[in-house]
């Protein structure tokens, strides 16, 4: 099988693709003849061995999966050779074959096409885990999203609409904004032209955001948790930005508030049970036409690269999906 493979860490220009053997199954994983894989932003970092986790080398990125079932484990029984499904893996998901745990492995429903299946667990995974695991987000109150344009920003904008809330996107470019009023946004700020904490407090009255959901991280990070409501709660996704900031911790002490860390993939990885349900439920909203993620581009396993470059320039919008058979 054709893999795209990551010999040393440093960027994406250096990754290589190369032919591998296939993988096998342990009892409990699943074989999957990979048709698509989304690009998500960690993949940037693990490939320059930046992120949480440093895989041992070689390796190869990408994480989040669809496919058909090639082959299953022993102890595997929902699943059979043919069925048509997406997952999502750790690392190993840029390939035209990928081991996926039985656990993250779901049927994918016959209306959603690969690209749209390969986008969706990480993007809607996270976000809605964000929103109803660790911030309880309850109708009525105002979630601020950073970086709203990208995957997870837009699936959290439909989420926190879906929900109940009242949703303010935050992004760079008016371009970027237009696409988020375009998901469901109430109100938008272009933080390269607003200040960000007196326009939030301007769009709820003086009251302050309830909800911050934060994967950018960098500058605006501060600036937002100053504008967060009494008994608030800041949402630490990530860090686009490539900055990690140091919040004054008296912010936390002064507001009430909390700042709450989102990890989906330790999470789905820990707890299977409540990713499951977390799961269906978005299958649900999808099945109804209540979540409509947007690919931005689609790239052959060969370009992969170009692929994390755009990721890596700011110039996505949604999400990038790369065709790997």
């Amino acid at each position: 099988m054709k893999a795209i493979v990551c010999e040393k860490f440093g960027p994406p220009s250096d990754l290589k693709l190369e032919e591998l053997e296939s993988p096998k199954p342990k009892a409990k994983e699943v074989v999957v003849s990979v048709k698509a894989c989304g690009v998500n932003f960690p993949d940037t970092l693990i490939i320059q061995g930046l992120y949480q986790f440093k895989p041992e080398l070689p390796f190869t990125p990408g994480s989040d999966i669809a496919g058909i079932v090639k082959e299953v484990g022993a102890e595997i029984s929902h699943l059979k050779p043919g069925d048509e499904v997406f997952g999502f893996v750790m690392h190993g998901g840029y390939a035209e074959e990928a081991v996926v745990p039985g656990s993250a492995c779901f049927k994918k429903p016959p209306m959603m096409n690969f690209p749209v299946a390969a986008s969706f667990m990480m993007a809607y995974g996270t976000s809605y885990h964000a929103l109803k695991d660790r911030a309880q987000l309850k109708k009525g109150e105002t979630l601020l999203i950073l970086g709203a344009s990208g995957g997870v920003g837009l699936a959290a904008v439909e989420l926190g609409k879906l929900m109940g809330a009242k949703v303010i996107a935050a992004a760079s470019t008016d371009e970027k904004l237009q696409l988020c009023k375009a998901f469901g946004a109430d109100e938008v700020i272009n933080y390269t032209k607003e200040d960000l904490k007196s326009r939030s407090k301007e769009l709820t009255n003086g009251k302050g955001i309830d909800v911050v959901y934060d994967p950018v991280g960098g500058d605006y990070s501060e600036a937002a948790i100053r504008a967060m409501a009494w008994e608030g709660r800041y949402l630490v996704v990530g860090f686009a930005a490539g900055e990690i900031p140091k919040i004054p911790l008296n912010l936390a002490l002064l507001k009430g508030c909390a700042i709450v860390g989102v990890f989906w993939g330790s999470f789905a990885m820990k707890t299977p049970k409540k990713n499951m349900e977390n799961t269906m439920q978005l299958m649900q909203w999808y099945g109804a036409g209540k979540l409509k993620p947007h690919i931005h581009k689609i790239y052959p396993l060969k370009d992969t690269s170009k692929a994390l470059e755009a990721m890596m320039q700011r110039k996505v919008r949604g999400k990038v999906v790369i065709e790997c058979s």
